[in-house]
């Protein structure tokens, strides 16, 4: 059975952005400021790999999540925003039980690419680095795109 050990920090609230590829990770945590979208979540045993880590798809899936939404936030853009390219550097390992954050912390929007760059935390503890380039889409390329 998945448990939530204890609410999110505050300032969290329960993620308005759902998606198929999060909705088994749920629940999602975020909290927004004017420029950024944070991420958070407890890490349960679905979370993890065979070893017991946290797994490293799950942080760059949702790494990536926080910068797109960090970015989109950061121009006001309505269009969307795709991945160009993303990396990912694992610092140390995370564990089921900690409290994991995906907070945004460089943005250089711009007209037709984004660029961002996130810490991933895990109980405050640096466990990843992650940067992305994303293509800015206007309303008529958000459907035709990849």
């Amino acid at each position: 059975m998945d448990m939530q050990p204890e609410p999110p920090p505050t300032g969290f609230a329960p993620h308005d952005r759902k998606s198929p590829l999060t909705e088994p990770w749920e629940p999602l945590f975020a909290r927004k400021t004017e420029q950024s979208v944070v991420l958070g979540l407890w890490a349960g045993p679905q979370h993890t790999n065979t070893r017991g880590f946290v797994h490293g798809g799950l942080i760059g899936a949702l790494a990536d999540n926080a910068m797109g939404l960090s970015c989109a936030r950061a121009s006001g853009h309505q269009g969307g925003l795709v991945t160009v390219t993303l990396n990912v550097d694992f610092l140390s390992s995370a564990h089921a039980g900690q409290w994991l954050e995906f907070d945004t912390v460089f943005v250089k929007p711009g007209a037709t690419l984004a660029f961002a760059q996130a810490f991933v935390t895990a109980d405050g503890r640096p466990c990843a680095r992650a940067n992305a380039v994303f293509r800015v889409l206007d309303g008529r390329s958000a459907r035709s795109t990849g």
